[in-house]
């Protein structure tokens, strides 16, 4: 283990990053139609209030809203994302991106760089497009072909590993705007073969579309985003000259392509060869009017992180207050209930003294998270896990998500197809491409204050979001918009999720009434070998890693 430490160290290093230039949003929305279109619709409404929002809750409307701003950007698209996928229905956005770079439009794309390896570099194509702009931030020396070489080659820097940016926001024209859970990938739109993600986005307009842009701007000039073209070595290119294979199955043409002598990073962009992918997934799905679409006017605000928490460095000294931070003071001012959506729920400490103090007020807290069989992190399975009997022992409520596809067919109408029934939370995530045979996991990050206040955006309520993480959230005043997401959460509560309880000292999974399953009393759904993995490795790891 000495001598890999010693190679790693050894062979992975950054380049020095003095090639990115400062770059800023167009600070005139109202000059572009998605601009003009938000004060019409605004003036339409007679409202005083300067931002809108609409709950994009199923895999249709999430979809279709990134295709309408695409397709509505005039003069600007920005998207920051932990994870963009190379796969299908990515490529149906990375296609519409790069329509809309040759027609003018200015593309910068920050993504985190840890899962830019492997068959998802091919994302890293469209950086040499004109007009398109790519940078990852807080880079992981070594090579990109396989995830374990990248971490291997970077066991020198667990800390640095560990810290990744988890922001998710997509902008256009600095006027309408998504953030939220979702990252760009099959298994957020329905069409994962062997998982799909159940999440919940929100599309913004108005005033708190600049304040979502300045966060962008902030984290694309920062020190720690550097141009992707600085990153990539001549084995990287090479590999980006093989059309990715969603996009050669979308053609029906072999994932190989002759390939031109190259021209060293450092020089002029390099041209790759062009691949246009049939868009066989937005064929299936109804395009979305931001005309017509019912948009909730309210107050709001933006939760978000600064850069630094992602630094080298002390933790908590270079985070600053924290969108985790908010959150807790934003429950320590419910008056009546706080209902917690979040896949990964490890409380630590401090978390747990604020459930504490809301429980001796009689405030109800009740939470939807995953059981370990929904869940996609074993780990962090294990770290909530320590936490279960303490949390009933205060009173709170816990729901623990069903994977089981049968469950998420029946909430959603879908047979196993890739869009399930437009408008449902639980999107498509019965099943894909006809199989049925893809779990659920639950992937929303949300939070309801008596039912008025919702906050939507890329946190999970657990210790790496508070200390390793950088994220956003969306505040929003509105009781309307709180109603909604509620409906569809204690939909799930009562269709889809076990509530935990106890026999004695047991634990135990009670079904909803008149629900097609039954209770359990062993980790519903889990196989025995997760259950044993979870048991022997989740005591060991800390609480923070997971």
């Amino acid at each position: 283990m000495v001598l890999l430490l010693s190679w790693a160290g050894g062979c992975a290093s950054l380049p020095a990053n003095t090639d990115r230039t400062a770059s800023k949003a167009f600070a005139e929305p109202d000059s572009t139609p998605l601009g003009q279109l938000v004060q019409a619709r605004r003036a339409q409404a007679g409202t005083r209030s300067d931002s809108a929002f609409y709950l994009l809750d199923g895999v249709d409307a999430a979809l279709a809203s990134r295709l309408a701003l695409i397709d509505g950007a005039q003069r600007s698209l920005d998207l920051q994302y932990y994870a963009i996928h190379a796969d299908a229905s990515t490529e149906v956005l990375l296609q519409r991106l790069r329509e809309a770079a040759r027609r003018g439009v200015r593309v910068r794309v920050l993504m985190d760089d840890f899962n830019t390896v492997g068959a998802d570099a091919q994302v890293l194509r469209l950086a040499f497009e004109p007009n398109v702009e790519i940078r990852l931030f807080n880079p992981v020396p070594g090579a990109r072909n396989s995830m374990l070489g990248r971490i291997v080659t970077s066991l020198h820097d667990v800390e640095r590993l560990q810290k990744r940016m988890h922001n998710k926001l997509f902008l256009a024209d600095n006027a309408w705007g998504i953030t939220g859970g979702r990252n760009l990938g099959d298994q957020y739109f329905g069409s994962g073969d062997k998982q799909n993600f159940v999440d919940l986005d929100v599309l913004a307009a108005g005033r708190i579309v600049r304040n979502m842009s300045a966060s962008f701007d902030r984290f694309w000039n920062d020190e720690l985003s550097y141009p992707v073209q600085t990153l990539l070595d001549q084995e990287d290119l090479d590999r980006l000259r093989k059309p990715s294979l969603a996009a050669s199955m979308a053609q029906g043409m072999p994932a190989t392509q002759p390939v031109k002598p190259v021209m060293p990073v450092t020089a002029s962009p390099t041209v790759l060869p062009e691949v246009t992918a049939t868009e066989v997934v937005q064929a299936e799905r109804p395009p979305m009017d931001l005309r017509t679409i019912p948009l909730v006017w309210a107050p709001s605000t933006l939760l978000v992180d600064e850069p630094g928490k992602v630094g080298p460095g002390d933790d908590e000294a270079d985070a600053g207050e924290t969108v985790i931070d908010g959150l807790m003071n934003l429950m320590l001012g419910a008056r009546k209930e706080v209902l917690i959506i979040s896949p990964y729920f490890v409380p630590g400490e401090r978390m747990m003294s604020v459930y504490e103090q809301l429980r001796k007020r009689g405030i109800r807290v009740r939470l939807l998270t995953n059981s370990l069989a929904s869940n996609d992190a074993p780990l962090a399975h294990a770290g909530y896990a320590r936490y279960r009997q303490a949390l009933l022992d205060l009173g709170i409520e816990i729901h623990e998500m069903r994977s089981d596809p049968e469950t998420a067919s029946a909430l959603t109408g879908s047979s196993g197809g890739r869009g399930g029934k437009s408008g449902s939370w639980f999107g498509g995530a019965g099943g894909s491409k006809g199989d049925g045979n893809s779990r659920a996991s639950l992937h929303t990050k949300a939070i309801i204050i008596d039912g008025y206040l919702s906050v939507i955006g890329s946190m999970n309520l657990d210790l790496r979001s508070q200390l390793k993480n950088s994220e956003v959230g969306l505040v929003i005043r509105s009781a309307a918009l709180a109603r909604q997401a509620t409906r569809q959460v204690e939909n799930t509560m009562s269709t889809a999720a076990y509530r935990l309880d106890r026999d004695g000292g047991r634990l135990v999974w009670r079904a909803p009434p008149g629900a097609p399953f039954k209770d359990e009393t062993k980790e519903p759904g889990a196989s025995t070998k997760l259950k044993l993995f979870v048991r022997i490795i989740g005591p060991l790891a800390p609480e923070e890693m997971l």
